[in-house]
């Protein structure tokens, strides 16, 4: 099994945002173009007007002026793609209200902010790289003597329990940060 055929870790680039405000199709199409090729098939989408609009109603982001979305909102869109695999709307919501409040006033510079979370991202990817190859390791080594697909459903089941375990601490910290901008009366 090739394991780097596994992870599909796209991102948006800082660089790969224009400088200039876009329109919702425009949108959809820089996202399809960065993350198309991680879908699992051709029937998947990305992002569509109805997820963008629903986004927008719930308060994702801050508005949006004359039907055009800034730099700051394909940040926060980007954030919100990358979240909505494990979490919530709702725990969305939470996580990024702080981001979005402090960035409509001002007070964050939501390029560095992102650049942060890229940098992250990419030891992410290279760290679940290593313990891909390392949990592989470990089901060959378990199912010696059996099928191996019976290998590959140990090492997905493993793979879907790693996903909880951080999906649940995910959701933990999105409380703790619920919990502290509430005392803060932000």
């Amino acid at each position: 099994m090739e394991l780097k055929k596994l992870i599909a870790d796209n991102q948006i680039q800082l660089e790969d945002i224009p400088q200039i405000d876009l329109y919702m199709d425009q949108v959809i199409q820089l996202f399809e173009n960065t993350f198309g090729s991680t879908t699992r098939n051709e029937e998947e989408k990305v992002l569509t007007k109805t997820m963008i609009n629903n986004y927008a109603k719930g308060k994702l982001f801050f508005p949006v002026k004359n039907k055009k979305y800034s730099k700051e909102h394909l940040i926060l869109i980007a954030f919100i793609y990358q979240l909505k695999g494990a979490l919530s709307i709702n725990d969305i919501k939470s996580l990024l209200d702080g981001v979005n409040s402090r960035t409509a006033e001002g007070k964050l510079d939501l390029d560095h902010f992102y650049q942060l979370y890229l940098d992250l991202a990419k030891l992410n990817a290279d760290a679940f790289m290593n313990d891909l190859e390392n949990q592989a390791g470990r089901a060959a080594e378990l199912n010696k003597g059996m099928p191996s697909q019976l290998e590959k459903v140990l090492l997905a089941s493993s793979l879907v329990h790693m996903s909880n375990l951080y999906r649940k601490a995910a959701e933990r910290i999105v409380d703790e940060v619920k919990e502290t901008e509430d005392e803060d009366g932000i």
